[in-house]
């Protein structure tokens, strides 16, 4: 289980310019070996600082990790604005698919049978 005193956080160098958006139903999306497969809604945004001193914004994230239909992608700094219809949907945890091996998964959905 995840921290939850203090709080799980993630830093990033530089403050959202829209952080309210992204603590209101917000949530970063993690790339894992080349493709997004899950995120975490973002609760907070605070100020920080680094332990060299410099500033930096600790984004509260929710424990819980919500998996999604996985998709290729490079890395990026996944807080960044996806809009909703560009964000990959949450996987239905009631699928048969749901206990499936990931790789498997992704092989199968290349193939156009997911």
């Amino acid at each position: 289980m995840a921290a939850r005193n203090p709080p799980l956080r993630h830093t990033t160098r530089n403050t959202p310019k829209r952080a309210a958006e992204l603590c209101d139903g917000g949530s970063i999306y993690w790339v894992i070996g080349g493709a997004v497969l899950v995120r975490q809604r973002i609760l907070n945004i605070l100020p920080e600082t680094e332990s060299d001193g410099s500033p930096c914004a600790a984004l509260v994230l929710d424990p819980a990790l919500v998996r999604v239909e996985a998709r290729a992608m490079r890395a990026f700094q996944g807080w960044r604005y996806l809009k909703p219809e560009d964000a990959p949907a949450d996987l239905n945890t009631s699928q048969d698919t749901a206990n499936m091996p990931e790789a498997m998964r992704r092989e199968l959905a290349a193939l156009g049978l997911l």
